[in-house]
């Protein structure tokens, strides 16, 4: 899950980034409106954590413009606790509320709440023909492939290999199997075309290839997607 984190005090989304990163996810940081609505349109973000009062363009406006078309949740932080306040931001179209200071813990536990209660409504980006795993984005309309916001150039059969065990995420496909469905034709014995694809395709979406954290071996079985 990717989370988009704005604040224009950087020693916020540091701490922010820190914590959540630690907890799994891939993080995005903006420092204020502007940019957090350009990294929205260029990349697959999940959630969304907002400071209301920011130069150039601040969290109100933003989470206004960003609910004209897209409904990820939104959780908004701001140093003021008053009643009008929060009423102002879950009128925009704000998920929750946080008054700074907080306790990491607890904004990690209501990211993961929202997240659950996004993700069981099947809102996710499934329906943009997205397929996410962690920070690896799959669009399978445009055949394109993003790891952490970056494009990833696969080639058109490593492309083919990665979809397929996307759309089997956490299934071990054998080397026959994979080469069936991205040839159309039968294997033949001892040819290890899959295994060199693998091994071209981790070189380009995993940070250490031998300690793959998405596209795993399975010995004397297969590959799978997790």
């Amino acid at each position: 899950m990717r989370i988009l984190v704005v604040d224009d005090d950087r020693d916020i989304v540091e701490s922010i980034s820190l914590f959540l990163s630690a907890e799994g996810y891939s993080v995005l940081k903006a420092f204020n409106g502007l940019e957090a609505l350009e990294k929205l349109n260029e990349n697959t973000v999940h959630l969304m954590i907002l400071d209301i009062m920011m130069p150039q363009l601040d969290g109100i406006k933003t989470l206004m413009k960003l609910r004209q078309s897209r409904n990820i949740p939104v959780i908004l932080l701001s140093a003021k606790s008053e009643d009008a306040d929060k009423i102002l931001g879950l009128t925009a179209g704000a998920d929750d509320y946080v008054t700074k200071p907080f306790n990491p813990s607890e904004l990690v536990a209501r990211v993961r709440s929202q997240l659950r209660r996004y993700t069981s409504l099947g809102s996710i980006e499934k329906e943009k023909n997205y397929i996410v795993t962690g920070g690896l984005a799959i669009d399978t309309e445009s055949k394109t492939v993003k790891l952490d916001g970056e494009k990833v150039r696969l080639t058109p059969i490593e492309y083919k290999i990665l979809e397929l065990l996307a759309k089997n995420k956490g299934r071990v496909l054998s080397a026959d199997e994979i080469y069936r469905k991205v040839w159309n034709e039968e294997s033949v014995v001892g040819d290890n075309t899959i295994a060199v694809h693998v091994r071209h395709i981790r070189e380009k979406i995993e940070i250490n290839p031998k300690e793959p954290r998405y596209l795993k071996v399975v010995w004397g079985i297969g590959y799978k997607l997790d």
